[in-house]
């Protein structure tokens, strides 16, 4: 008996004719998220929101159309987004973390901790999320188990600069200097053009370690890559090099 090819020839149809529909609500995805690198917030937040209205679940296009509303200053239309999203996705690592950091900012960090929290027990492996909760947990005044975060941060994410600049400047709050530095060298070592990490490092050298010669080197860097309290403390700190030096060749004259 022959088989019926009617249901394969319907579904071959079916998916030819949705085939140009898909492709447009891929391409209001990609629209969107390219006019949101281009720092396009207004066209970003549309396209993104035509591209939901087709696709509600997506926790993609929720996070990055909350990211554009927010850089729009339209705070409480991002949280809503992200709620929108998490109705749909209740343990979405990525919704959970975008809220977060919504959160902190609007300093609610242990509401924010307890969503870090929920995202790495969806994603135990997140470097992010871990670096995103010892932010909230600094801000806490929780030192130590924001170290234990970065720590774990780090050991997940060797390669990634910030990691090591954040234990640095928590280390910093510590008063683990040594430790500090040591954090934000391999921090330089792994991104040499971040002048935020020079500016740290130098402060460090500067103001806790007396080893001004070390931190003008690093204001020096920082200037160079276009930081301008780099260029403010290397002005400063040229200046009372200059002024010591004046005076110590006057006591040896004496």
């Amino acid at each position: 008996m022959r088989a019926n090819k009617w249901p394969a020839v319907l579904l071959t149809v079916a998916l030819l004719l949705a085939a140009p529909v898909l492709a447009a609500a891929a391409d209001l995805m990609a629209q969107g998220l390219e006019a949101q690198r281009a720092g396009k917030h207004e066209d970003a937040v549309k396209l993104l929101g035509e591209y939901l209205a087709k696709h509600p679940t997506s926790a993609e296009a929720r996070v990055a159309r909350a990211n554009s509303l927010n850089a729009l200053k339209r705070r409480d239309e991002a949280l809503k987004e992200l709620d929108q999203g998490l109705k749909f996705n209740p343990g979405k690592a990525p919704l959970l973390q975008a809220k977060g950091k919504l959160l902190v900012e609007d300093g609610k960090y242990q509401e924010a901790i307890a969503l870090f929290t929920k995202a790495l027990s969806a994603d135990p492996k997140n470097a992010e999320a871990y670096q995103e909760r010892a932010e909230a947990y600094t801000q806490e005044g929780r030192l130590e188990d924001a170290l234990q975060d970065l720590n774990r941060a780090v050991n997940l994410a060797p390669k990634n600069p910030w990691g090591y600049f954040k234990r640095g400047m928590v280390k910093f709050s510590l008063g683990n200097f040594q430790e500090a530095v040591g954090d934000m060298s391999r921090a330089i070592e792994l991104n040499p053009e971040g002048p935020l990490f020079y500016f740290a490092r130098g402060q460090i050298y500067y103001r806790h370690l007396n080893e001004p010669d070390k931190g003008l080197a690093d204001f020096k860097k920082g200037c160079q890559l276009g930081h301008p309290l780099c260029c403010r403390e290397l002005e400063q700190l040229e200046g009372t090099l200059k002024k010591n030096g004046k005076a110590k060749a006057q006591t040896e004259r004496r």
